[in-house]
């Protein structure tokens, strides 16, 4: 019988962790600080044997009970060093761990020398993510191209209590910093803000519609855009069942995104509290959902995995990769090194779990409606240059550079107008173009040499609005002379409709040169005189190489298990 040395066993996710591993025959060493809790949780259960263990003394507990493997079930991971795998390839002892922190799981490969000599498999993130979302996207990923962008959700029930590590982890992120890839560039946002609603439906059980999720720091933000073929955007949201509770994170997450607190894990103490005067509200259902958009012979497609966990089973299932990442490692099936575990399982490993449990997912595959300007122009659409239709073969997440030159207001009242609006400065630029696409809706950010600006694209009957800010501008789009053309018909502000003779005088071409996309824009106000004119080209740049330099400083992660690329 295989000893195990549990770490953090009695608490939320080990105590789930420790009465599986004991069900699979293994002898659990349930390890913790407190040695009446960790006898009373092993009281009566065969297989498990209480310990009391401080993190400190983990390389005198590793000589004392020898065991085949040891498990890192404590957290939170996020504020936490690697004293324990280290401990564990001195005394040449595998190792894994449930952590879904991103620097810990992304920095666990620092170890991977001294655990290949040692001869020991080190495997970081055996839980929800990195383990189920990246055996999840290995399979949404085969057989495809490329992959544009990753999107991740997980809600959880109000009925799954939230342990202190739990309660910490979520509250140290709100309204900290976090970066993220969008758009080929590594980009600055916050956590637990884009809150948003998510559906999750699975064939035969009903579906969960309308939870509030918003986002949050995991290691797949890091590790996914070098592991699938083209640098796809990846987003992480996660969320309470109730509103009311994603909502108060969300308000908080803008007082320390503005300075106004430092952090707000010191709610920590109220979290226990405040989730038993409301357990009764909600239910005893969580789900995550994992969509990935590609393209596969040039079409476009989504391949969505949902699930959804009844009976109270949600709070399982960061527990299952341990029991198989364990087999997998004491049958000598994971190869010794210190590496993430986003590539050791696969989603069939999962499947004999789930059946024994109230949890149904499922797969589907999902074809993207055509592209807002092929819906907008209709045939026409096929009559420009490849090199204007494929600037507006916007999937999901796309990047574009090149060159714009700038010229300003012609008075004091049309600068200001341009300021407020956040139109680039005089003068020659470098240009970067980013396109986000979501429910039809496309959203194009142009940034000018560091001054952007941005605005949101969609269709109404057969116009294309356009918005920026309060203001939306209705235009009918055609073709002149292989050029394509964007004609103003009517206009708004914050939805009344306004008198076209008091509407900016615009002038939009799209044409094709030397092999390029070229744009002319040119905005004039009635009586106030021009307010910007901007022209330039640009080039698609989807490409790896691009991707990797699109912002100094910050280079696609390198992780380990490269040849694992999918």
């Amino acid at each position: 019988m295989s000893r195990i040395l549990l770490l953090g066993g009695y608490g939320g996710f080990g105590a789930r962790i420790a009465r599986r591993l004991a069900s699979s025959g293994y002898e659990v060493l349930v390890a913790g600080r407190s040695a009446s809790r960790a006898a009373q949780f092993c009281d009566g259960v065969a297989g498990l044997v209480p310990v009391q263990l401080d993190r400190a003394d983990i390389a005198a507990a590793l000589e004392l009970h020898r065991p085949a493997l040891v498990v890192d079930a404590s957290g939170p991971f996020q504020a936490m060093e690697y004293s324990v795998p280290k401990a564990c390839n001195n005394a040449k002892i595998p190792y894994c761990d449930i952590a879904d922190g991103r620097d810990f799981v992304c920095g666990i490969a620092a170890l991977d020398r001294d655990a290949r000599e040692a001869g020991v498999a080190i495997v970081s993130g055996a839980s929800s993510v990195p383990a189920l979302s990246g055996a999840v996207i290995r399979e949404l990923a085969e057989e495809l191209d490329e992959v544009r962008a990753v999107e991740i959700a997980i809600s959880a029930s109000n009925r799954a209590a939230a342990g202190p590590a739990v309660a910490a982890a979520i509250l140290g992120q709100v309204g900290q910093s976090l970066d993220l890839m969008r758009a080929g560039r590594w980009q600055r946002v916050y956590g637990w803000q884009e809150i948003k609603r998510q559906d999750f439906r699975v064939a035969g059980t009903q579906p969960i519609v309308g939870r509030l999720v918003a986002l949050a720091d995991v290691p797949d933000l890091m590790l996914l855009p070098g592991r699938l073929r083209g640098m796809p955007a990846v987003t992480f949201r996660a969320g309470t069942e109730l509103a009311f509770q994603n909502i108060a994170l969300w308000l908080a997450s803008w007082l320390v995104r503005w300075g106004c607190l430092r952090s707000v894990s010191g709610l920590r103490t109220w979290l226990q509290p405040l989730q038993t005067l409301t357990a009764r509200l909600g239910s005893d259902r969580s789900s995550m959902i994992v969509r990935l958009f590609g393209e596969k012979a040039g079409q476009p497609l989504e391949r969505r995995w949902t699930l959804i966990a009844n009976k109270g089973d949600g709070p399982e299932i960061p527990a299952l990769s341990v029991p198989l990442l364990v087999a997998r490692i004491l049958d000598g099936r994971e190869p010794p090194g210190a590496r993430d575990a986003g590539l050791s399982l696969d989603l069939a490993d999962y499947a004999p779990i789930f059946a024994g449990l109230a949890i149904t997912s499922e797969i589907l595959e999902v074809a993207p409606p055509p592209p807002l300007f092929r819906r907008v122009m209709g045939n026409a659409f096929d009559t420009l240059p490849s090199q204007v239709r494929a600037m507006h073969q916007v999937w999901r997440d796309g990047a574009a550079a090149g060159e714009g030159t700038v010229a300003g207001a012609d008075t004091v009242f049309g600068r200001l107008i341009g300021r407020i609006i956040g139109f680039p400065p005089p003068g020659k630029h470098p240009l970067y173009v980013s396109f986000t696409e979501a429910d039809g809706i496309e959203t194009w950010t142009r940034d000018f040499g560091g001054h952007t600006f941005s605005s949101c694209l969609s269709q109404h009957d057969e116009f294309l609005i356009e918005r920026f800010g309060p203001l939306r501008f209705h235009f009918h789009l055609r073709v002149e002379s292989a050029a394509l053309v964007m004609v103003m018909r009517k206009w708004s502000v914050f939805g009344l409709r306004m008198p076209l003779l008091l509407a900016p005088k615009t002038r939009a071409r799209e044409i094709a040169e030397g092999g390029r996309f070229h744009f002319d824009v040119l905005i004039k106000l009635p009586l106030i005189g021009r307010i910007v004119h901007y022209q330039g080209w640009l080039k698609p740049c989807m490409d790896q190489a691009h991707h990797e330099n699109a912002q100094p400083g910050k280079p696609v992660p390198q992780t380990s298990g490269g040849a694992g690329q999918v």
